[in-house]
């Protein structure tokens, strides 16, 4: 695999036709190999319909089940148990840091696009990790090694109460980001460290915040209906704009997880059959 490229606002966001990947080994090697690399790239011309990540999931192998299903409706709902399910502004996160492994890929297809508002905002959260290694090595330090509680509680596809402590950057042997774990609309309100230790871990967490947020490095584009954007969980925070709500829905996405072991499967076995052919 080429070596992670690292991007800011100046993405060209990689696109590659849904048909492509579907039927075609050389596309989909090609799909999973910029993924790996880039962290983010968008399907394009899918039907406007629930199933399309059903599909997609199993081209790769098979989809991640979590408690909000095989995959999940992202729409504005009255009884909303989560703030994606809203019309609301959704600020740079990771989906699921609640989770001791959470979910590596990430695939949201849009079914329908409101008129205005609803912009998606993407974020390379290693890149971003580098810069404030360089310009704050203490802060670096502060996010990759204090323990954050995670929790989430609700009904969805069942009912579920899950907690965990997660680092916000983890690091590997050598201290390099191998995985954001970020989510404040899930962040506990536990918070078991010295005393003498949050004030630092706040002002930390606001420069990591600030920097995600900068104009440098903060990405916005809109999908339309089709269009599946597919990213790495571990590595690409996401956002969105919010719109106005309307007595009917507006603005839907189906969502679905995949693994990071289950793509890594099929990009290793695309590859042999790419080469075998050549």
């Amino acid at each position: 695999l080429p070596e992670l490229q690292y991007w800011g606002s100046d993405l060209q966001l990689p696109k590659i036709p849904f048909e492509e990947i579907m039927y075609n080994d050389e596309s989909a090697y090609k799909w999973l190999c910029t993924l790996k690399k880039v962290g983010i790239v968008l399907l394009t011309g899918a039907a406007t319909r629930q199933g399309e990540l059903v599909k997609l999931g199993h081209r790769i192998g098979f989809l991640r089940l979590t408690f909000y299903g095989p995959t999940w409706q992202v729409q504005d709902k009255a009884d909303a148990n989560n703030v994606a399910y809203t019309t609301g502004k959704l600020c740079f996160h990771t989906d699921y840091p609640v989770l001791q492994h959470p979910p590596g890929v990430q695939f949201l297809h849009c079914i329908k696009q409101t008129a205005t508002g609803g912009e998606s905002e993407a974020v390379d959260g290693f890149h971003v990790s580098n810069k404030l290694k360089k310009q704050n090595p203490q802060a670096y330090q502060i996010l990759s090694s204090t323990a954050v509680d995670y929790t989430d509680v609700g009904v969805d596809y069942c009912d579920f109460a899950v907690q965990c402590k997660q680092r916000i950057i983890d690091v590997d042997s050598r201290g390099q980001a191998v995985r954001i774990n970020y989510n404040n609309a899930t962040r506990d309100t536990v918070f078991d460290i010295p005393a003498e230790k949050v004030r630092p871990f706040y002002a930390a967490l606001k420069e990591f915040d600030d920097l995600l947020n900068s104009a440098e490095h903060k990405f916005t584009y809109k999908l339309k209906p089709g269009d599946i954007v597919t990213f790495d969980n571990w590595r690409v925070l996401h956002g969105r704009q919010s719109y106005e709500s309307g007595s009917e829905v507006t603005r839907h996405l189906e969502g679905a997880y995949a693994d990071w072991d289950v793509v890594m499967s099929r990009l290793r076995l695309l590859r042999k059959r790419v080469l075998n052919r050549e």
